[in-house]
């Protein structure tokens, strides 16, 4: 295997859109780390291309194991020239319902997850002068629904980092990608998914009915996870890749949507936003 092969290390591979992602870009090629808490879980991946696949045991909330997973796969490869920030789950409560330890645990995952892994690869592409993070995001960190306030506010955390992150690296060489999938079949309302063991009678039409209806999606999402994966490397391949990259159908509408929503508030208090200013001279 050409060492000119570009390396990937991508979190949360042991189910979902973590693992077809490995899957395909090992496919075409590319050497990649491939990680998951359990790396037993890996052996699939790795068996028979061993000098391009790379499988460690990583929990992106704990930092000795991320300086440890990126110490052994660039001492492997040599450089990583692609990080997936992939690794990450959902969590069901209203607002009012969220446990403290939860929240924070899901903080610690979606978002610290990122920042941690960000910073542990960043050094390695700026002393080269190029790479590509690519963060999985979701269309809940462009519009936000009942029962999953906590999960949005971590992607929506996720979309404000990539965006500063983009302004300050792309002058490096260094460029970032948010992907927004919609409902994917993958395990994310099914057993990846926790919820709040509190409940209140108060939310059961709003929260309460989203929890429903979201768990009842689990194996019937329209979502291809292994042509998500195909779309993702596709554009990290490109020439000019998207700063936020949207999959399905569904994700496309009811982002345009949000738009057209955003628009139609600003708009319709336009002038009281506009008195706010001092009063130009």
């Amino acid at each position: 295997m050409s060492t000119n092969s570009p390396v990937w290390f991508i979190t949360g591979c042991s189910t979902g859109l973590g693992r077809a992602l490995a899957a395909a870009v090992l496919d075409r090629g590319r050497r990649v780390a491939v990680t998951a808490r359990d790396p037993r879980t890996l052996t699939d991946l790795v068996t028979g291309r061993e000098d391009r696949a790379l499988a460690l045991a990583l929990d992106v909330t704990d930092t000795g194991q991320i300086a440890a997973a990126v110490k052994e796969a660039e001492s492997a490869f040599g450089r990583i020239d692609v990080l997936v920030n992939n690794a990450g789950y959902g969590y069901l409560a209203a607002v009012e319902e969220g446990e403290d330890d939860e929240v924070r645990a899901l903080f610690d995952t979606n978002v610290f997850g990122v920042v941690d892994m960000t910073r542990a690869v960043l050094p390695g592409m700026r002393t080269r002068r190029s790479g590509h993070i690519v963060n999985i995001s979701s269309l809940g960190g462009l519009a936000a629904f009942g029962a999953t306030g906590y999960y949005h506010a971590t992607k929506f955390a996720v979309e404000g980092l990539s965006e500063s992150l983009a302004a300050e690296v792309a002058p490096l060489g260094i460029k970032v990608t948010i992907v927004e999938p919609a409902a994917f079949r993958t395990n994310w309302s099914g057993p990846s998914m926790r919820q709040s063991r509190t409940t209140i009678d108060d939310y059961t039409d709003t929260a309460g009915a989203r929890r429903t209806s979201t768990l009842a999606t689990y194996g019937k999402q329209p979502g291809d996870p292994v042509r998500a994966a195909s779309a993702i490397i596709d554009a990290v391949g490109s020439d000019e890749p998207p700063l936020r990259l949207l999959l399905g159908k569904t994700a496309f509408d009811i982002a345009t949507a949000r738009l057209d929503t955003l628009r139609t508030g600003f708009d319709a208090w336009r002038d009281v936003t506009l008195s706010a200013d001092y009063p130009e001279d």
